[in-house]
C-alpha cells in the first residue's frame, strides 16, 4: 500500500490557494485500501467503546465523534505523516509544527448544520494574524452539499472579525469533494459541518495541526500511551510533541524529550548555537 505524494507544482498551487482563499482540496490522495481500513477501524472502535453522539449543537446530536485516534496506534498513525498532506501543512506553518488533534466525525442522517466558527477562535489574538492553526478533513465518503460537506466562507481568514456564534445568516458554500480527497484550510477560516439530508453517514477524519509554540488541542504526550508512541516513526514522535521547537521550546533539562521514547536525547540549545 503506497500513499500518494505531492508534486512541487501541486504543492505550490495548494499553498497559493490557502493563502488566497483560505483553503484547498487535495483530490484523490488517499488510497481505497487505506480508506477501507480506516472505516472498518472506526466502526470497530465505535462499537467496542459504545460511542454515541453528544448533546450540543456544536458537536451535534446525530454525529459520532471519536477523539484521540493516535492512542489506537495503527492504522491511524499513518494519517499525520501522509506524504501528500504533511508538505502542505509544513508550507503553511513550518516543519516545527505539531499535531493538535486527530478525531473522526461521522455526520448522521438528519443532523443539522454546525454553527459557523473559526478553529483558532479560542486563541486570544486580534484578527487577522499570522497562521497558527492549519487543519484538514479527510473524506472517507463522498462529501456533498446534501450529506453534510464542510461549509466554508472563502477568504474569511482575512476578516478582522470573529464569526458570530449561532448566526444562521452567514453565507457559506459546501466544500464538496470525492471520497479519498482532503480539504485543508487556514485555522482562521470561517467554516462548519453541513446538514445531512440523506440516509447515509458522511464520514471524515479531522487531522489538525498547530504551530510548534502553542498548546495542542489534545494533550498528545499524556493521551498517547508511551508504549504506543515508542513504535511511531521519529517524524510522528516529533509531531506529537516529543521534540524541541527552534532549539528552545519543549526541552527537558536541555535534553530532547525523544529520549523518553528511547531516542537520542542530545541537543544544542539556542544559547549554544
Amino acid at each position: 500500500m503506497t500513499d500518494a505524494t505531492i508534486s512541487e507544482s501541486a504543492l505550490a498551487k495548494a499553498l497559493h490557494e490557502i493563502e488566497d482563499q483560505g483553503y484547498t482540496v487535495l483530490e484523490d490522495v488517499i488510497s481505497e485500501e487505506f480508506i477501507d481500513t480506516l472505516s472498518e477501524e472506526l466502526l470497530r472502535i465505535e462499537r467496542d467503546r459504545e460511542i454515541t453522539p453528544a448533546s450540543n449543537d456544536f458537536e451535534g446530536d446525530k454525529t459520532v465523534r471519536i477523539y484521540n485516534l493516535l492512542a489506537y496506534g495503527s492504522p491511524f498513525s499513518r494519517i499525520p505523516i501522509h506524504p501528500a498532506l504533511l508538505p502542505v501543512i509544513e508550507g503553511v506553518l513550518d516543519d516545527g509544527c505539531l499535531i493538535s488533534s486527530v478525531s473522526s466525525i461521522s455526520i448522521g442522517s438528519g443532523e443539522t448544520p454546525q454553527p459557523i466558527h473559526a478553529d483558532d477562535q479560542v486563541i486570544a489574538l486580534k484578527r487577522p494574524h499570522a497562521t497558527l492553526v492549519c487543519n484538514s478533513m479527510w473524506a472517507l465518503t463522498d462529501f456533498t452539499e446534501s450529506n453534510g460537506a464542510t461549509r466554508i466562507v472563502p477568504r474569511s481568514h482575512r476578516d478582522p472579525n470573529w464569526p458570530e456564534y449561532g448566526n444562521k445568516d452567514i453565507e457559506s458554500i459546501p466544500a464538496e469533494m470525492k471520497r479519498g480527497s482532503i480539504l485543508v484550510w487556514n485555522g482562521s477560516l470561517w467554516h462548519g459541518g453541513g446538514a445531512n439530508e440523506t440516509s447515509e453517514r458522511r464520514v471524515g477524519i479531522a487531522m489538525n495541526y498547530c504551530a510548534g509554540f502553542i498548546r495542542q488541542q489534545e494533550n498528545q504526550q499524556l493521551g498517547v500511551p508511551r508504549a504506543v508512541a515508542k513504535e511511531f516513526p521519529e517524524r510522528l514522535q516529533r509531531l506529537i510533541g516529543y521534540g524541541v521547537y527552534r532549539n528552545l521550546i519543549g526541552h527537558i533539562d536541555k535534553r530532547d524529550p525523544r529520549e523518553l521514547l528511547g531516542g537520542d536525547g542530545s541537543m544544542r540549545a539556542i544559547w549554544d548555537l
